[in-house]
């Protein structure tokens, strides 16, 4: 009968060992998975990237525009203002050098007059000096005046006598005072100003025409213009009346609307407008001593053209990109996915009742794992093992079945945890769960010993409620609250975890969430002796359960941990005696508290062995009788 549950207990675990194989074989292809994850953040960050420089660079070709278009009206207004300033200049140097200095009668003014024209034809189209009637005194170049020209009714005339003291510069107009053989009529800008005049000894005052080019103006405009690609530059007064416009044909003739009313009413400085319907900026710079404005429109098209490109050099390079980027994501992806492919074929071969050797390389995490699980499977053999040969001794038995009480069905959940864990990637609770897991095994090995420091007994026990904390996803808390003076003492190993096991089976382990589950484990020492408590607040038991649970294992479940508290107790009594061991405290519904009564007795390798030793001998004896 012996020999056969052994054998049923071994191919029991063996059947969870391939269960767990199969759990962690069954999942998607790790190395599509990550493939499609890197590839998605690939094409969202570059689509995201892409269009967060498509956007600046659409900023940036609208301010450069703009910046354009201010530096070159800025650039023109100079030139055009210093134009008018030279004809001020010329103005001033006839009244004040030729006009107030000559008589008008005297030849040397008509001289001086004439002589003043030739050296300035090339940006005056005429000079003309009235008398206070309108009467012509001199003109250049020379010729007759036609009839019936009320000059005293011209607005540049009417302008200088009105404000004597000024300058004045018309609007661009066509010049028909004088006779023209060829029948050719000239654009100027006129300045008019009212001048003192000697003539004999007779003083008066008469009224000075200089006919600036309008050419001159117009040619810095039409250069302007031409330069500026679908931007362009007009010329108004300030009350909107268009003076020059590169499209002048269209808007005399209906076909083109321009809006310089209101470009005419800002300041200097750059507006945002809307232009025949579309949006747009303007450009607006005044012009010194006329209050005319040089605007400058930045229609929206004039960024389009420069943007379809960019537009076109950003999906080109986008698809570049992500086909790099999906090469280099495949790479990676092989490179991350090649040691779990790895692994999981040695698992896949182990299962199939190949070679253990399970394949450790990759990252410190699969390795870890790697380790862990390799471990694990050497350390459920020789558990397997040791069960069997343990079976003909009695003691040797109980103590044995206690030190494997990480049941199939424990090892099994605990497995499938890390491979979900794995699954998911979440990697540090996969290597927190394994880790925990080595170090259960690790004390439950403990190298055959017996007896252990209170301090590793409480390890092997924290780290079994870690593990079961995870699995039953924090639905009750645990708490440890040990004095440190009973951690460096003598205790028989794997009492505490069996104890922690009937408080979850049967205590908090079915409670929900909020219903507050909680499991309190003490520790302190009173006088020689040291008590370690394990009290929990779930559904408590009858006294007639408490009274069977250390006498009876009859009437106790076959599940759980109701045998093993029978085993704690008989453990604890032959190490330290009988008046050691567990005492019990339960009442329905209010909670279960065992409270594990030992010596105080220091650890050391000395006591360790002479206390292993005893329990030995009287074992032998006990078997001897036997």
């Amino acid at each position: 009968m012996g020999q056969k549950e052994n054998g049923k207990k071994k191919y029991n675990q063996k059947n969870i060992i391939q269960k767990t194989i199969q759990n962690i074989s069954v999942r998607l292809d790790i190395q599509s998975m990550f493939m499609l994850v890197l590839s998605a953040m690939t094409i969202a960050t570059t689509i995201v990237m892409g269009l967060l420089i498509y956007n600046r660079f659409k900023m940036s070709v609208k301010e450069t525009a703009i910046s354009n278009a201010e530096s070159r009206i800025e650039s023109t207004t100079d030139q055009v203002n210093g134009e008018l300033r030279n004809m001020r200049q010329i103005c001033n140097a006839i009244n004040y050098n030729i006009v107030q200095e000559y008589d008008i009668s005297d030849q040397e003014f008509s001289r001086q007059f004439s002589l003043l024209y030739e050296v300035n034809n090339d940006k005056i189209q005429s000079m003309a000096l009235y008398d206070s009637n309108g009467k012509i005194i001199a003109a250049e170049p020379v010729a007759a005046q036609k009839k019936n020209r009320k000059v005293t009714e011209q607005d540049w005339y009417k302008s200088a006598t009105d404000e004597i003291e000024n300058i004045h510069i018309s609007t661009p107009h066509i010049q028909d005072l004088f006779e023209n053989e060829t029948y050719q009529y000239n654009w100027v800008v006129s300045l008019s100003s009212l001048v003192d005049m000697n003539q004999g000894d007779t003083p008066d005052n008469g009224v000075l025409l200089v006919d600036m080019k309008y050419s001159m103006i117009e040619e810095l405009l039409d250069n302007l213009n031409e330069a500026a690609g679908e931007t362009y530059y007009y010329l108004c007064t300030d009350d909107g009346e268009i003076l020059y416009h590169p499209r002048k044909a269209e808007i005399d003739r209906g076909l083109f609307v321009e809006e310089s009313s209101k470009a005419a009413g800002y300041e200097n400085g750059t507006y945002e407008l809307s232009l025949n319907g579309k949006k747009g900026n303007v450009v607006v710079n005044n012009l010194s001593y006329t209050g005319w404005k040089l605007v400058g429109v930045v229609p929206e098209g004039v960024q389009t053209a420069s943007i379809n490109k960019f537009r076109y050099y950003i999906i080109a390079t986008t698809i570049i990109l992500l086909m790099m980027l999906l090469i280099v994501n495949k790479m990676i992806a092989r490179k991350i996915s090649k040691p779990i492919l790895k692994l999981d074929e040695s698992v896949k071969s182990y299962e199939t009742g190949g070679k253990a050797e399970i394949y450790i390389g990759g990252s410190s995490e699969i390795r870890h794992l790697a380790n862990s699980v390799q471990n694990s499977y050497k350390q459920i053999e020789q558990l397997m093992e040791e069960i069997i040969r343990q079976q003909n001794k009695r003691r040797k038995s109980e103590l044995d079945a206690l030190q494997s009480q990480i049941n199939p069905h424990f090892l099994y959940n605990t497995l499938e945890s890390i491979t979900w864990m794995v699954e998911a990637n979440k990697n540090e609770e996969a290597v927190f769960m394994i880790s925990e897991l080595a170090k259960l095994l690790r004390i439950s090995l403990s190298k055959g010993k017996t007896v252990i420091r209170i301090s590793d007994e409480l390890q092997h026990s924290k780290s079994y409620m870690n593990i079961q904390l995870i699995r039953y996803k924090d639905r009750f808390k645990v708490e440890f609250l040990i004095d440190e003076k009973v951690e460096n003492c003598c205790i028989v190993k794997l009492v505490v975890q069996p104890v922690l096991e009937n408080a979850i089976y049967y205590g908090v382990g079915n409670m929900d969430e909020d219903e507050g589950g909680k499991i309190t484990v003490r520790g302190e020492r009173k006088d020689d002796d040291i008590f370690l408590s394990i009290e929990d607040n779930g559904m408590g038991m009858s006294q007639e359960v408490v009274d069977n649970l250390l006498t009876n294992s009859e009437k106790v479940p076959k599940h759980g941990s109701g045998v093993g508290l029978i085993n704690v107790h008989t453990r604890i009594q032959l190490m330290f005696g009988e008046e050691y061991g567990l005492k019990i405290y339960s009442e329905p519904d209010e909670g279960t508290k065992v409270v594990i009564h030992i010596p105080a007795i220091p650890y050391s390798e000395e006591k360790r062995e002479e206390l292993e030793n005893k329990n030995r001998k009287r074992e032998r004896v006990e078997d001897e009788k036997k």
